[in-house]
């Protein structure tokens, strides 16, 4: 290649590095003034990189075989910026494949055509709906990766109100506040937060992003008013797995200012256990305790209900290869459990999994159809679950990855279900997916009617986003969703 090609090919990059550069503050006026959330084919570009923009618009073309460039979509950004929409999620990657697909064209009749739901539904100082106060109760793994979610979505309508965690402990409270900041600006797995933290002593209150959060010192609910802090009709998300029946969740209800709890872990008893996406439909305005089930369950039951629903699941066995977690010993010590007292650095760690049988609670047409078995593995993040099926129609590995593909793009399940096709991706490269489940294309097989798809999902940080989801429900905080999928 001569250097006046290489030259040119560098100035293109510049390009369009400088059109990604304009994006962004369009795409953040639209999400704080108008409440539009603009999307990549799922993947939110709000709040994003250069770099992250220009890579998203590279993924278009692994999930569509179709080039998508930021010369592609900023015109479509540009002419939305100046259509005075009302709030919505607004899918930009695929208004811009479709427009591409049609011979382009007139960009702003095109998206008066395709967005006529929203366009001139702006009102100024109009809200989507009354804001929910929400209270976390505790702050380990997943709590604080619920604090860095719910920081990134507030505003642009999200009406979500992260009010105050609970935590125990009364010993010396300026050193206890600085370590929970501290904790939460750095994580060995998910990186550094985005954003700034302030430590108020006094008012034993951490301001993140200019974010309020009240920090309550109790060592059970039944210590805490909530309307004290000015806290009321709150959603408490429980995450300290303590509790996981109806008895000890009700607790939480009997604290002032407090209306619902939502579990992260299984709930026993007549719990609904929900996986969002799935059976989030069957929650009912009186309930009052949830439980969000299981990383595992929400990982592989998407995958198995679409499987499901098109070939039909005679039988299955799952096995979960997990990230050992903190209820393991770091080295060799007593615990109750069988064999997980053993270092889960050293060891994989056969245990017991629930995910299987917890499965149908949310997919009542698989009860009894499937076996499960788990293995930890000395990784701190990222798991896999395997599921080995028997379905009742003959399927093969290229049609079954093109229909999960589909279902991955162009289904109510996008959000539940992502899709990679790369013979060199390991765990670490799923850190941060939002998915609830990630299938690996390359590692399917099938033949007759037997079937082995392999699921990766970040069990920390793609479980927190659907329990955001289910939050987001039960606080009736939703958006209609464009551009409308054919058909």
């Amino acid at each position: 290649m001569s250097q006046p090609m290489l030259d040119n090919v560098f100035r293109e990059w510049q390009s369009s590095e400088a059109l990604a550069e304009q994006m962004i503050p369009l795409v953040g006026r639209l999400y704080r003034q108008n409440n539009v959330v603009a999307t990549m084919f799922g993947r939110s570009l709000i709040k994003q990189s250069v770099i992250r923009i220009l890579k998203d618009h590279r993924f278009v073309r692994k999930i569509e075989g179709t080039e998508l460039t930021v010369e592609d979509t900023f015109p479509i950004v540009r002419a939305m910026s100046e259509l005075s929409l009302g709030p919505a999620h607004v899918d930009v990657g695929k208004l811009a494949v479709n427009f591409k697909r049609q011979g382009g064209g007139d960009v702003e009749a095109y998206l008066r055509r395709e967005l006529h739901e929203i366009v001139d539904g702006y009102q100024p100082g109009a809200s989507t709906g009354e804001p929910q106060d929400v209270v976390l109760y505790g702050f380990g793994r997943i709590g604080r990766l619920l604090t860095r979610v719910m920081i990134e979505k507030a505003g642009g309508g999200n009406l979500l109100r992260l009010r105050a965690i609970v935590v125990r402990g009364r010993g010396d409270v300026a050193k206890d506040l600085e370590k929970r900041a501290s904790l939460l600006r750095r994580d060995s797995v998910h990186g550094p937060f985005e954003g700034t933290i302030d430590v108020d002593v006094e008012t034993r209150t951490l301001t993140v992003n200019g974010n309020v959060i009240q920090m309550i010192y109790a060592d059970s609910p039944s210590e805490i008013d909530y309307t004290d802090y000015g806290i009321n009709n709150a959603v408490i998300v429980d995450n300290t797995g303590i509790w996981r029946d109806e008895e000890g969740l009700g607790q939480h209800l009997e604290c002032k200012g407090a209306a619902k709890a939502i579990l992260t872990a299984p709930g026993k008893g007549d719990i609904k256990n929900v996986v969002y996406g799935i059976n989030h439909g069957d929650i009912q305005e009186d309930d009052q305790i949830l439980s969000a089930a299981s990383c595992t369950t929400n990982a592989i039951v998407p995958v198995l209900k679409v499987i499901n629903d098109e070939y039909g699941v005679a039988t299955g066995h799952v096995e979960t290869v997990h990230a050992y977690t903190n209820d393991q010993n770091l080295i060799d010590n007593y615990h109750k459990g069988d064999r997980r007292g053993r270092s889960a650095a050293l060891n994989m760690v056969l245990t017991e999994t629930g995910a299987a049988k917890a499965v149908a609670k949310a997919l009542p047409e698989l009860e009894g159809k499937l076996t499960g078995n788990a293995i930890r593995v000395p990784t701190p993040n990222v798991s896999m679950a395997i599921l080995n099926l028997t379905l009742e129609k003959g399927v093969d590995a290229e049609s079954l990855n093109d229909y999960l593909r589909d279902m991955s793009i162009h289904s109510a399940y996008q959000k539940q279900i992502d899709f990679v096709d790369s013979a060199e991706v390991v765990s670490s490269d799923f850190v941060g997916n939002r998915k609830a489940g990630i299938v690996d294309a390359k590692a399917t097989i099938a033949s007759d009617n037997h079937a082995v798809v392999y699921v990766w999902y970040d069990n920390e940080f793609g479980y927190s986003c659907q329990v955001i989801r289910l939050l987001q429900h039960v606080s009736h905080v939703s958006f209609l969703k464009l551009p409308h999928e054919a058909g």
